[in-house]
Parts: structure tokens; C-alpha cells; sequence
């Protein structure tokens, strides 16, 4: 079965920076892309970023961009978001995300963890 941890969430102020952690199990993780997402209070669901299979092209949203860096290490299966200049906006709960062929090879299911919380306040 498919399962995703995140970590590495916390309190920090504006300007400070947070490494946040997906460790995963249940499925050939080499194989697959693997992204962030991000929902903030009363906000709908926010693409952060992907990383393809073997971490050799990554791509971000215009929010992030130059400030966040996602990268994973296949031989641990664990994905990473390394998150510097934090702003306030940057506030939500943080989930790797993930999806994969079925069984029937019919349709793609999706995967997340239960998220870690990020809160960027003075």
C-alpha cells in the first residue's frame, strides 16, 4: 500500500527557512514524478512544485520560484522541499503528492500524506 509521511513543518518568522520531508513506502518511488502541494486557511488546493522520476528536471510555481527547492534521494525514498525566504503567505499545511497507474491500468489514482503544518508569523 502506498504511504506518505511528511515532516519538518514548524513556526518560523518571516525570512527564515524550513526543509520539509516526504518519506515514502508501498510503491517503486524511482519510477515516479513526485510534487508538493500546499493548502493554506480558506484557501483551495496550490500547486508548489514537481520533480520527475530521477530528480532531472524540476519545475515550480511563480510563487515559490527562487525561493523553494524540491529534490529527492531515490536510494532513501524520501522527497524534499527546502523552502528559504519564507513569507507569510507562505502559510499552509504542506503535502507530497503523488499518482500512479492502477492495477487495471485503467486510471491513475492519486496519493498524498497527511501534511505537515507551516506557519511563517512574527
Amino acid at each position: 500500500e502506498v504511504h506518505l509521511v511528511e515532516s519538518g513543518g514548524g513556526l518560523v518568522q518571516p525570512g527564515g527557512s524550513l526543509r520539509l520531508s516526504c518519506a515514502a513506502s508501498g510503491f517503486t518511488f524511482s519510477y515516479c514524478a513526485m510534487s508538493w502541494v500546499r493548502q493554506a486557511p480558506g484557501k483551495g488546493l496550490e500547486w508548489v512544485s514537481t520533480i520527475r522520476d530521477d530528480g532531472s528536471s524540476t519545475t515550480y510555481a511563480d510563487s515559490v520560484k527562487g525561493r523553494f527547492t524540491i529534490s529527492r534521494d531515490n536510494a532513501k525514498n524520501t522527497l524534499f522541499l527546502q523552502m528559504n525566504s519564507l513569507k507569510p503567505e507562505d502559510t499552509a499545511v504542506y503535502n507530497c503528492y503523488m499518482f500512479i497507474l492502477n492495477r487495471a491500468r485503467t486510471r491513475w489514482d492519486d496519493y498524498w500524506g497527511q501534511g505537515t503544518q507551516v506557519t511563517v508569523s512574527s
